[in-house]
């Protein structure tokens, strides 16, 4: 089983590279221990996108780390990795997006994966549904999303982005994006379109399991992105909205597999304290070893 790790965002709210910031007791990153709990539930390739400047770096720091049975691949998502015959030549600073950053491993991946956020902490139990939805899902045409309770994904620091699911039978219909979602007294509100949640509503934090007929769609996704967006200088393509197409045109169907895990990420600086706060706890419970990779 294949783990991708998206690790190439710019961290602008967090100030600086959130992905590579030392969080653990041990200085570790917040993505070393999401690897750990993958390897602990039968995950032996871990898949890495991130920006070209940083592979190396990415590559010389892991692969000391893990298991030598444990294969590696750091690829670099890069603004030129485009479909055969799409060419693109404006000026343009950003990848084309996660949607794009998950095509970039298409070359790596050959069976069902799960993704997630590298600057994501996302709990053992995350992990261990991913794994057991894996090995017990025979349909090629199903997917996976873990995913977690809204009041449990929410920041002191400032309002947050999130994708709130509806389901039928167990089954995803649909992703609504809310972008500036915030506590607000006794209930939760999308400061943006004014909406209001009671908490217990299911939420996306990027935590997929993907068959890799995902990468196939990818392909002629982007293809129509690049070649009919207006806003082609600064546009992104999102992987929940690529898979969101994918039901739409009942290419697939997507099972929701609801997290009891705890979840917590770093959205802003504030939010370091409580990471490493939850990091040192977690270690001081020995549900982690200190250093992270002296037992496996």
């Amino acid at each position: 089983m294949t783990l991708l790790l998206m690790a190439a965002g710019s961290g602008s709210r967090y100030g600086k590279l959130k992905q590579f910031d030392t969080l653990g007791p041990k200085e570790e990153f917040l993505m070393e221990f999401s690897i750990y709990d993958a390897l602990k539930n039968g995950f032996e390739h871990i898949v890495a996108i991130t920006k070209k400047e940083n592979v190396d770096y990415l590559k010389e720091y892991l692969s000391p780390r893990l298991p030598k049975n444990i294969k590696l691949d750091v690829l670099a998502q890069e603004i030129n990795d485009l479909p055969q015959g799409v060419t693109y030549t404006g000026e343009r600073v950003k990848p084309w997006g996660t949607a794009h950053a998950v095509w970039t491993a298409r070359n790596v991946i050959s069976g069902p994966f799960a993704i997630i956020n590298a600057d994501d902490y996302y709990g053992k139990n995350a992990f261990k549904s991913a794994s057991d939805f894996i090995t017990s899902n025979k349909k090629e045409s199903t997917y996976g999303l873990v995913a977690y309770t809204l009041k449990n994904t929410l920041s002191e620091h400032g309002s947050v982005s999130r994708g709130v699911c509806k389901s039928e039978n167990n089954k995803l219909t649909a992703i609504h994006e809310h972008i500036q979602l915030q506590k607000t007294e006794d209930t939760i509100t999308d400061l943006d379109t004014g909406a209001k949640f009671n908490g217990e509503e299911l939420v996306s934090m990027n935590f997929w399991v993907c068959q890799p007929s995902i990468f196939s769609f990818i392909t002629g996704y982007l293809t129509d992105f690049i070649n009919n967006n207006d806003n082609i200088a600064k546009g992104e393509i999102y992987l929940p909205f690529a898979i969101k197409e994918m039901i739409n045109q009942d290419l697939i169907d997507v099972d929701v597999l609801p997290s009891d895990s705890q979840w917590f990420g770093v959205t802003y600086a504030s939010d370091k304290e409580t990471a490493v706060s939850e990091l040192q706890q977690m270690t001081a419970k020995n549900e982690y070893p200190s250093p992270i990779w002296d037992t496996i």
